[in-house]
C-alpha cells in the first residue's frame, strides 16, 4: 500500500503515513454522531440558569402584588390583577424550564421533547431566550438527534 499524499511505501497495520504523517483507514471524526452527547450538558445548565432567572421576577411580582405597590394609591384594581397574572407565567415558565434542565441533565426521554417545546416558544424572548432556543433546536431538533438521545437515555 502506498501513500496517496507522498507516494511512501506503507509497511505493516499503521495508520499514519512515517514519511508525511497523513492519516488512512481511520475512524470518522469525533463530531460525527455524537453531537448530542457533547452538547447535552451544556444545554442542561443553560435551561436551569435561565428558567432559575425568570423565577426570580416571579416571586418578585407575586409577593409584591400581596404587599401593595409603594405607588399603588392612583393604580386602578385590575393592576394588581395583571401584576399577579405576569408574575404567574415568569414562575410557571421557570419551573417548566427548571424541569426540562434537570430532564436533559438526567437524560430522561421526555425531556427532549419538553425541551424543545420551550425553545419554540423562547425564541420569542430575546436576546438570551432567543440564543438557547436556537442553540437548542440546533442540538436536538435534527431526526438524527434523536436517534442519539434516544441511545443516551436508554443507557
Amino acid at each position: 500500500m502506498f501513500c496517496d499524499r507522498c507516494g511512501a511505501n506503507l509497511q505493516g497495520p499503521g495508520s499514519f503515513c512515517p514519511h508525511c504523517g497523513r492519516q488512512f483507514g481511520a475512524a470518522p471524526p469525533m463530531w460525527v454522531g455524537n453531537r448530542v452527547s457533547r452538547h447535552l450538558r451544556n444545554i442542561a445548565i443553560l435551561w436551569l440558569a435561565y428558567s432559575a432567572l425568570r423565577l426570580l421576577p416571579g416571586l418578585f411580582l407575586n409577593s409584591f402584588s400581596d404587599w401593595g405597590f409603594p405607588f399603588s394609591d392612583g393604580a386602578p384594581y385590575f393592576v394588581h390583577g395583571i401584576v399577579r397574572t405576569v408574575g404567574g407565567i415568569f414562575l410557571v415558565t421557570g419551573i417548566i424550564g427548571v424541569i426540562a434542565g434537570w430532564g436533559l441533565y438526567e437524560r430522561r426521554s421526555w425531556a427532549r421533547i419538553l425541551a424543545i417545546v420551550l425553545a419554540f416558544v423562547n425564541l420569542l424572548h430575546p436576546p438570551f431566550g432567543t440564543a438557547i432556543g436556537i442553540y437548542t433546536l440546533w442540538v436536538l431538533l435534527p431526526a438524527a438527534s434523536e436517534a442519539e438521545y434516544q441511545r443516551m437515555a436508554r443507557a
